[in-house]
C-alpha cells in the first residue's frame, strides 16, 4: 500500500526564519524547503507543501485563517489523510483554535513551529515538523480536530497556551495536559475532548472586530467608552480572579453590554470564571446580572476569537451567550 497523503501549509515564523543580512532572522524558507530539509518525512507520508503565507505570526489575521480553513477542507476532501500548518509560535494557540472552529473534518489538522530558528544549535523545527506529519498521517488522531504538536507532545487546540518566551517546552494545556504524545515515531492519543463546536462562516461574512480589555489594579475604565466609538462589534473583558473588576468601571461595562456582546473572562489563564460566589459591586455575580456573558474556561484570547467568529457567522447576542454557556457540554 502507498503512503498516506499529507499537505503542509507554511505561513512563515521562526521555523522558516534565516539570516538574510538584516537586523535578525526573517521568515524566508518556503514550505517546500522545510519539507526537503527533513528526509525522514519520505518514509512517513507523501507530502505536498505550499507556502500559504510568508510572514511573522503577529501578521496573521482571522481573514487569513478563514481562507486557510477553506484550503485545508479542500485538501482533505481531495484525499489528504491530514494537514500540517507551520507558523510562528507567538499565535499558534490562536491559529489552532480558529482552525478547530472552522474545519469540520475527521482528518487531523496539526499546527507546529519552532522556538529555535534554523541558524541556532539544537533547532527544533525539523523534529517538530516530522512529529506533526506523523500525527497528521495517523489514524489515531482522526476525530481530534485541530491539535498542536510540539516537543513530541500533542495538545488540543481548545486548551493549549504558549507559556514561555524562549523555552522549547513552551506549550502547556492546563488543566488537562497533552492529549497524547509521539514516542519512537508512533503517535499516542490517550484523551479526547468532548464536543466539537464547529462554525460555518458565510462567504460574505462581515468584519466584526472584537476588543480585548485587560483589567488591572486601580483601573478607572477611561478607555472603555472608546471601544464602541472606534467601531468594535464586541468586547472581551479579562477580569481579575474569578471575574472581578473595580466598581468604578461597572456602569460603563453595563452600558456597553446593553448595546454589544461583552464577554467576561479571567486574566489568570487557568480555571473557570465564577458564576455566583461573590456579591460585591464588580463581582462575577454582579457583572453577569448586568448583562455580561460568561466565558467559562476560555481565556481572553480564545474568547475574543470565538466571539469574533460568532459575530461573523451572524449569531445573535442570545446565541453568543448560549455558545459560551454550553462550551464544556459533550
Amino acid at each position: 500500500m502507498g503512503l498516506p497523503r499529507v499537505t503542509v501549509f507554511s505561513m512563515g515564523g521562526t521555523i522558516s526564519s534565516v539570516d538574510s543580512g538584516g537586523k535578525g532572522v526573517e521568515p524566508t524558507l518556503t514550505g517546500e524547503a522545510l519539507v526537503s530539509d527533513v528526509p525522514e518525512i519520505e518514509r512517513v507520508a507523501e507530502v505536498s507543501a505550499f507556502s500559504f503565507r510568508q510572514a511573522a505570526s503577529p501578521e496573521i489575521t482571522v481573514r487569513d485563517l478563514a481562507e486557510l480553513a477553506a484550503e485545508i477542507s479542500g485538501q482533505i476532501d481531495g484525499g489528504a489523510a491530514g494537514v500540517v500548518v507551520t507558523q510562528g509560535t507567538d499565535t499558534i494557540e490562536e491559529t489552532s483554535f480558529v482552525l478547530d472552529r472552522l474545519v469540520d473534518r475527521e482528518a487531523p489538522v496539526v499546527v507546529t513551529g519552532a522556538m529555535r530558528n534554523p541558524t541556532l544549535p539544537g533547532a527544533d523545527g525539523p523534529a517538530n515538523l516530522l512529529a506533526a506529519i506523523q500525527v497528521a498521517a495517523s489514524d489515531v488522531a482522526r476525530g481530534l480536530g485541530t491539535v498542536v504538536v510540539f516537543n513530541d507532545e500533542i495538545h488540543a487546540a481548545r486548551f493549549v497556551r504558549k507559556t514561555h518566551t524562549s523555552n522549547p517546552a513552551t506549550f502547556r494545556s492546563d488543566p488537562v495536559g497533552p492529549v497524547g504524545w509521539v514516542s519512537e515515531h508512533l503517535p499516542r492519543v490517550v484523551l479526547r475532548p468532548t464536543g466539537k463546536h464547529k462554525l460555518a462562516l458565510p462567504t460574505d461574512a462581515r468584519e466584526s472586530p472584537v476588543a480585548l480589555y485587560h483589567v488591572a489594579l486601580g483601573d478607572d475604565g477611561r478607555l472603555l467608552p472608546e471601544i464602541e466609538a472606534k467601531g468594535y462589534a464586541g468586547l472581551v473583558v479579562e477580569a481579575m480572579g474569578g471575574g472581578h473588576v473595580p466598581s468604578a468601571i461597572v456602569d460603563t461595562l453595563e452600558d456597553l453590554a446593553s448595546r454589544m456582546p461583552v464577554v467576561l473572562a479571567s486574566r489568570t489563564g487557568g480555571g473557570e470564571v465564577l458564576r455566583a460566589t461573590y456579591g460585591f459591586v464588580g463581582s462575577e455575580t454582579d457583572l453577569l446580572e448586568r448583562g455580561l456573558i460568561y466565558a467559562g474556561p476560555l481565556d481572553g484570547r480564545k474568547a475574543r476569537l470565538l466571539l469574533t467568529l460568532l459575530l461573523q457567522s451572524g449569531a445573535s447576542k442570545e446565541e453568543v451567550a448560549h455558545t459560551f454557556d454550553t462550551w464544556l457540554d459533550g
